[in-house]
C-alpha cells in the first residue's frame, strides 16, 4: 500500500479538497464542476472480485476538472508545488493545447497550484501560464517564480469552502474586460 509520501497519492489532498468545494458550489447552486477520471488501460482483471489489479495510465489525459460556473464554460487542473518554482514540465503539451482550444471556444481555463512550502493556493489564469509558456518555447526559463505571479489571485483560506477558487475566477474575469 502506498505512503502519504508515495508519488501515488501526491495531489490526492488536494484534489479531495477540490472535489468538496465543489460539491458545495453544486449544493448552493452557484456551479456544476466535474472530475474528470483519469483514463486507464486495465491489464489484469481478478474475476472472482471483478477488480482490476494491473493497469497503466493512459498517456493523453485532458484536465482534471470541467463544467460550468454561471453558465460559463470553465476547465481546470489542480497541481501541486513543493518550492516556490513551479516547472512548466508538469503540464503536459496535451493539456496546454486542450485548455487553448477551450478558451478558443469562449470558455475559461486555469490551474489551481497550492505551493505546499508556504500553504498558498493560487489561481493561475491561462492567458498568464500562456506567458511563461511563450517564454520556455522561446529558449527562456523551463519554469515560474512564485514571485512572478500577480498576487490578486491567491486563493485565501475563508469563505465556507476548502478551496475557494470562485473570487479568483471574478478577478480574472474582471482582468479580462
Amino acid at each position: 500500500m502506498a505512503t502519504w509520501k508515495s508519488r501515488g497519492l501526491r495531489g490526492s489532498v488536494l484534489e479531495e479538497m477540490i472535489n468538496r468545494t465543489n460539491e458545495k458550489y453544486r449544493e448552493d447552486g452557484l456551479a456544476l464542476i466535474q472530475k474528470i477520471p483519469t483514463p486507464i488501460t486495465p491489464m489484469e482483471i481478478d474475476r472472482s472480485t471483478r477488480h482490476i489489479t494491473l493497469a497503466y495510465f493512459d498517456q493523453k489525459s485532458t484536465v482534471d476538472y470541467i463544467g460550468a460556473v454561471q453558465g460559463l464554460p470553465v476547465c481546470f487542473d489542480a497541481k501541486e508545488c513543493a518550492t516556490m518554482t513551479f516547472a512548466l514540465q508538469n503540464i503536459h503539451e496535451h493539456q496546454y493545447k486542450f485548455m487553448e482550444d477551450f478558451e478558443a471556444q469562449g470558455g475559461i481555463a486555469f490551474f489551481l497550484i497550492y505551493f505546499t512550502e508556504i500553504d498558498e493556493l493560487y489561481y493561475l489564469p491561462f492567458e498568464n501560464l500562456k506567458l511563461f509558456w511563450e517564454r520556455r518555447e522561446a529558449g527562456g526559463r523551463k519554469s515560474f517564480r512564485h514571485d512572478e505571479l500577480n498576487p490578486a489571485y491567491i486563493i485565501p483560506h475563508e469563505g465556507g469552502v476548502l478551496v475557494p477558487y470562485l473570487e479568483a475566477l471574478k478577478v480574472d474575469l474582471s482582468d479580462r474586460e
